[in-house]
């Protein structure tokens, strides 16, 4: 069966093309280019132009009906529908709060904030929690990038004692040993 013809003003034919080779996304080219040969195509199938795009029937029906309703925006894929996310602006909030935040300063017993560390906070906090995957990725749109903390004693040490004992030891390590064996 036939497609019936799209008939193009020569301004539309021109936005088209327009859009087709300006475009860098590979499905507006590929829909734009379906209306096109709607257009030049008369006699032709829907099928053949599916065949030549290596599209279905089922999108180029879909492609034309949305070139019909919205014209030139029409072309662009729309991002599909979802669950809302359960990572609310109030969880948004709160994030940005603890990673401002010293854990410290929130009473905890460490200095940086884990993944799993500050989920357990959040989830304290916000009643909502993330797989530690979830939690990295939503750090990353966030625009926070994180890394392992280094474990270290600075801080922890009696430093005065730390200065005491380095001087002790560089004292021991400047002293001979006592008569090297011969070997015979």
């Amino acid at each position: 069966m036939a497609a019936a013809a799209l008939k193009l003003t020569a301004q539309q034919w021109d936005e088209l093309d327009a859009v087709r080779f300006s475009t860098t996304d590979k499905v507006v080219f590929r829909n734009a280019t379906i209306i096109l040969m709607s257009h030049v195509a008369v006699g032709r199938t829907k099928a053949s132009i599916a065949h030549d795009l290596g599209c279905s029937v089922g999108t180029v029906d879909f492609v034309r009906g949305r070139y019909r309703r919205e014209g030139i925006t029409g072309l662009h894929a729309k991002k599909p529908t979802g669950r809302p996310s359960r990572a609310t602006a109030d969880y948004r909030t709160a994030l940005h709060a603890a990673l401002t935040t010293s854990p410290l300063a929130l009473g905890y017993g460490f200095s940086v904030w884990s993944v799993a560390r500050l989920n357990a906070h959040l989830k304290k906090t916000t009643g909502i929690s993330f797989s530690e995957d979830q939690l990295s990725r939503l750090l990353h749109a966030e625009g926070y990038s994180y890394q392992r903390p280094k474990h270290t004693m600075k801080g922890k040490r009696d430093e005065a004692a730390y200065i005491k004992a380095a001087a002790a030891l560089e004292r021991l390590k400047k002293k001979p040993c006592g008569p090297t064996p011969v070997s015979s």
